[in-house]
């Protein structure tokens, strides 16, 4: 991953004003949506809004396109609409890798990302994850939790399968995994508790249904002030171990190896990414 995927916030296509604001915003990436948060009878109305904004500047901010399936009446039109723009187009509801080559021939020098909100999308992640046009996951947690029946719980126990599978999928792959939106969006709390949990799995972020999210999502998906100062000081150690011939350091109280190194570099490179997004 060559930049920070933490905020990837959710702006209805058929919301010039909304698409307006997002270009203000402290965000990582938006997704247009065309499919989920735009009516049928907005849908054509909705693609030539969006077409108008994308030719807004929105700094480096990711511009991921959502659009509507190609078993709907729009799906086609949209992608052949947005084939060239954006920095991705996002599919809903990718069961199988055949649903990504049927996009792929109609936009195909767009990355693609793919939505994983059905059952079969998790027991088919890895052949979808290794797709060599796709660039991203993102968990569709609404849609995936009515599919399998599946009761709320602030734990997530019932989706744990799911999410790990897509993890799994897409760090095999050294492609972008984001987290599922949480729905309570007055509840800071509660976003914290499952943004921490989605970071903790290894994901890259979080998608967001409100700008009041945002700062959260910043926050708990970039290195920490201790995780920081933490790799600074494994790398000193190790370099220091490494002169005197020796393979492994010891830092408060534990062993420092190789491994711990990579970590410890990648987590520097992520705030950095960080930092230059915020700079520029």
């Amino acid at each position: 991953m060559t930049r920070p995927f933490r905020s990837v916030l959710y702006i209805p296509a058929a919301n010039p004003r909304a698409m307006e604001k997002a270009r203000t915003l402290p965000v990582d990436a938006i997704i247009f949506d065309l499919e989920d948060a735009v009516s049928p009878t907005e849908k054509a109305a909705a693609r030539e809004a969006l077409a108008q904004a994308l030719r807004e500047d929105y700094g480096n901010r990711a511009r991921i396109i959502r659009i509507n399936g190609l078993d709907t009446e729009w799906g086609e039109a949209d992608a052949r609409r947005f084939s060239g723009q954006g920095d991705a187009i996002l599919i809903p509801k990718v069961s199988h890798p055949g649903d990504l080559d049927r996009v792929a021939t109609l936009v195909p020098e767009t990355p693609l990302w793919a939505m994983m909100e059905t059952a079969q999308g998790m027991l088919n992640a890895s052949e979808i994850a290794a797709h060599p046009r796709l660039a991203g996951l993102v968990m569709g947690t609404n849609d995936l939790a009515k599919e399998i029946n599946a009761r709320f719980r602030a734990d997530r126990l019932p989706m744990q399968t799911g999410l790990g599978l897509c993890v799994l999928a897409a760090k095999a792959q050294g492609k972008v995994v984001v987290d599922g939106v949480f729905n309570a969006f007055r509840d800071d709390e509660g976003l914290r508790a499952e943004a921490e949990q989605g970071r903790d799995m290894g994901f890259d972020g979080k998608s967001l249904i409100h700008p009041a999210q945002i700062e959260v999502a910043n926050e708990v998906f970039a290195p920490s002030a201790q995780e920081l100062d933490l790799s600074r000081r494994q790398i000193a150690a190790f370099e220091e171990a490494e002169a005197q011939g020796r393979g492994i350091a010891v830092v408060d109280g534990r062993i420092v190896e190789n491994l711990h190194i990579e970590t410890a570099r990648a987590t520097l490179a992520r705030a950095e990414a960080i930092a230059r997004m915020a700079a520029e």
